[in-house]
């Protein structure tokens, strides 16, 4: 339907305007007529025209090989190419013969033919053309502001061969209000695809209209044939609902609803539910259909936006009934393999300026740390915070003059909670937890106010800073140990395998107050400018930069890190007496016309601990434990720290774009404790003209208690692009190489011409439970949009 009805909004005179500016010049003034013709004469009330007959108005064009025309009945006989051309809306029609009144704009047709300017499209996955939509009738009416073709058809195709045509008994269109197709036809190179009863189409600025959405059919291995069907629900001019319910033969009935709303000018809302009803359960080799583990279950999203008494609000609040459901039936690769939820809901309102921001909100994390089966216990980690509020000053200058003075600060309190696991066997379905911990409800209040200061001289800037931080708990643990016991696990499994924790609340307030003194260092950057060898071709002046700084940093009198429950990084604050260096090289070219850019930026950084134990909040008891702290937190992404020790890894980060159709990133870890590189990301790609190709590895190495033992790589490659015309070819694969299997793989195979494409797609999932190859097509219909099972989302373009 969504095809045919959009198709025929572009059909109407009101689909494309003519810009002004190719309006014909010269017309005759409103309410007056120009003829012009080889031959003419009067006999009053008629005109008769002859040889390059034409009447001209100031909004159409009526020309014929002869024109009569009745100054009392404004009605105008016109035989032979019939050609009408209305300005305004650039529609032009073509007829042998017909008839048309000049003053009510009624008119019969004979023989039509025309075009209609297509209707501009601005979304980048909408595949688009210059052609406008071309129609074809036995006969047409026109009567006042509404259009009736009979046995036609139209396309946006150029003829005579298009590759497309809706063809129909009768076009029913009104401009700027509806179009109505019965008994409609798509054929598809003069070969019927499908057939469509009845169609409505708003086409004025209000498009929303009430009906049912086109059928869609797939099918996967995992799920078997997939058919489905919906319905769009105009409420009002301010509420819409859109439901589409799909069967599996393999696994059962699934449901996505959608209810959006706008209820003010400043206020609008979105819920979004999907769920599948798992009837038969997953496909077991060899084995009876309904034998294997029940894997459904269900999501809703709940989004909004407001403004209320100053403040402004948003919400975004996810539900997810178990990470299982979501790896075996998402259809989006990135939310399967992703394993947190989260969920946040706040109100803010901005002071003096944006000094000052006052907020309050609630937010919920779940972290799925393995997959469970239908009848285990989720292995998750839930922190909530409901609510807090949290009031802060940014930097603003207190003291002006040589030596000027900022002040700023941070406070907030809350209520908040944390369940975890506290301890896990290995079983079919991955690592389940033997018993949860839960801390209720702990109130925390945290203060932090800082003042900054700097001094320059001769290019160095040195920019000291103090906090003194003041944080209290209503509760805190009296015990909080991990351990790690391979026998609990079998002979199979490594020691870091099966944690075991235990953790007890002390039933007790805690305080804790600290001071934080940090100096920045930034020394003059040396720069020089040299001439690059030519086989390079990268310019004719190079200028190289280099910079370097310093950041020292020491925290004290926090003495209790083990006692702290951690919900975020203001927990995880310890004592710190620490260097970080950093080196930067930067290198800029300059082409012809003197435009300056970057093709290299080096980024190498360490610190230096001189406290190895954090204060003791990393342990001497020679076990490797993993400890978070926000002073390795803040230099490294992946945890490093399971033990004492002096430094850090050393981090490099490296950007390189020598050309323009060139680029490298690396990042990486090199870790002086274990002598070896820890950790990297590098990725490559190159493109030229219409090839494309790029290569990426991401391995971790470090110990498996910090950050699991992982190496994938992932390539991708092509040849066009989404909206081109001819052949697009692409393809993308992802192995993990620790494991030795591929985890996912598209293929996808495009022909477009300019005013329809066809596209497969191929996609292998192996995702340990989910084992899975899906067949996608789709069709695009230039200008109007796409049908099929290859939803715009799902595409690798």
């Amino acid at each position: 339907m969504f095809l045919f009805i959009a198709a025929l909004s572009a059909l109407a005179s009101t689909a494309g305007a003519v810009a002004p500016e190719n309006i014909k010049a010269n017309l005759p003034s409103r309410s007056q007529l120009e003829f012009r013709a080889l031959h003419q004469k009067s006999q009053r009330p008629w005109y008769y025209l002859s040889g390059s007959a034409e009447i001209i108005t100031s909004d159409f064009e009526l020309s014929a090989d002869k024109i009569r025309y009745n100054a009392d009945t404004h009605w105008a006989y016109a035989t032979g190419h019939l050609h009408l051309e209305h300005f305004i809306t650039g529609d032009k029609l073509n007829a042998d013969h017909g008839k048309y009144n000049i003053e009510t704009q009624t008119g019969t047709f004979y023989g039509v033919n025309g075009t209609s300017p297509a209707k501009s499209i601005s979304s980048p996955g909408i595949l688009t053309t210059a052609n406008p939509f071309y129609f074809q009738a036995k006969w047409a009416q026109r009567i006042k502001d509404r259009y009736i073709l009979h046995d036609g058809f139209m396309t946006d195709c150029k003829l005579p061969k298009p590759w497309w045509i809706f063809q129909a008994p009768l076009f029913d269109i009104v401009p700027g209000q509806r179009a109505i197709a019965r008994n409609t036809v798509f054929r598809l190179k003069g070969i019927p695809i499908f057939y469509l009863p009845y169609f409505y189409r708003p086409l004025g600025k209000k498009t929303r209209h009430s009906g049912f959405l086109t059928p869609n059919i797939g099918h996967s291995t995992q799920f078997g044939w997939m058919v489905g069907a919906g319905y769009y629900w105009a409420i009002s001019p301010s509420y819409d609902m859109t439901a589409v319910g799909r069967y599996f033969t393999l696994r059962g009935p699934a449901l996505t609803y959608n209810f959006r709303g706008k209820p003010s000018k400043n206020s609008d809302f979105a819920a979004l539910f999907y769920g599948v009803d798992d009837l038969y359960g997953a496909p077991v080799k060899n084995g009876p259909a309904g034998t294997g583990p029940k894997e459904g279950g269900e999501e809703f999203a709940i989004t909004g936006h407001t403004q209320l008494l100053g403040f402004t609000g948003t919400l975004d609040w996810n539900y997810l009934s178990s990470y299982l459901f979501r790896q075996i039936f998402s259809y989006n690769f990135t939310n399967e393999i992703g394993s947190q939820v989260n969920s946040i809901g706040y109100l803010q309102r901005h002071y003096d300026h944006d000094t000052y921001d006052l907020s309050f909100a609630a937010e919920r994390s779940q972290t799925f740390e393995a997959i469970t089966l239908e009848n285990q216990k989720p292995n998750q980690v839930i922190i909530s915070k409901l609510p807090s509020i949290t009031f802060t000053g940014r930097e603003h200058e207190i003291l002006h003059g040589s030596v000027p003075v900022w002040f700023s600060f941070g406070a907030s309190a809350g209520s908040l909670a944390r369940d975890e696991p506290t301890g896990t066997i290995p079983d079919s379905g991955g690592f389940s937890p033997q018993q949860t911990f839960q801390t209720g409800a702990i109130g925390r209040v945290d203060m932090e106010p800082r003042v900054t200061t700097e001094f320059d001289y001769k290019g160095i800037s040195l920019m000291p800073s103090i906090s003194l931080g003041a944080t209290d708990y209503s509760n805190s643990y009296s015990t909080n140990t991990t351990t790690y016991n391979p026998s609990a696990c079998g002979p199979y499994f490594a020691y870091y395998d099966c944690p075991t924790t235990t953790a007890r609340l002390g039933n007790g307030n805690l305080f804790r107050k600290d001071g934080d003194f940090t100096l920045d260092l930034s020394l003059p950057p040396l720069e020089r400018v040299f001439t690059p060898p030519k086989w390079l071709h990268i310019g004719p002046k190079v200028k190289h930069v280099i910079e370097a700084g310093a950041n020292y940093e020491y925290v004290t009198g926090i003495n209790q890190f083990d006692r702290i429950v951690h919900f975020d990084q203001t927990d995880i604050l310890s004592n710190t007496n620490q260097v970080t260096v950093w080196l930067t090289n930067r290198l800029y070219r300059k082409d012809a016309k003197g435009h300056v850019s970057e093709f290299l930026d080096w980024r190498v950084a360490q610190a230096r601990y001189f406290d190895p134990t954090f204060g003791g909040a990393v342990s001497l008891s020679g076990q490797p434990q993993r400890v978070v702290v926000l002073a390795t937190e803040e230099i490294s992404p992946y945890a490093f720290l399971d033990g004492p020790r002096n430094y850090s890894p050393v981090i490099s980060d490296l950007t390189l774009s020598p050309y323009s159709f060139f680029n490298v990133d690396w990042e990486t870890e090199y870790d002086p404790v274990q002598h070896k590189f820890i950790d990297q990301t590098v990725r490559a790609g190159a493109r030229h003209r219409n090839f494309f190709g790029s290569v990426g590895e991401t391995a971790v190495s470090t110990n498996p208690i910090l950050v699991p033992r992982s190496n994938q790589m992932l390539i991708s490659g092509g040849y066009g692009s989404s909206n081109r015309v001819g052949w697009n070819v692409t393809a993308l694969y992802d192995y993990d190489l620790v494991n030795n299997r591929r985890l996912f793989d598209f293929y996808q195979a495009s022909y477009n011409t300019n005013c329809c494409g066809f596209s497969f797609q191929i996609r292998q999932i192996n995702l340990g439970l989910r084992n899975e190859n899906q067949y996608l097509f789709s069709l695009s219909i230039a200008n109007i949009g796409n049908f099929g099972s290859l939803q715009k989302q799902a595409r690798i373009f």
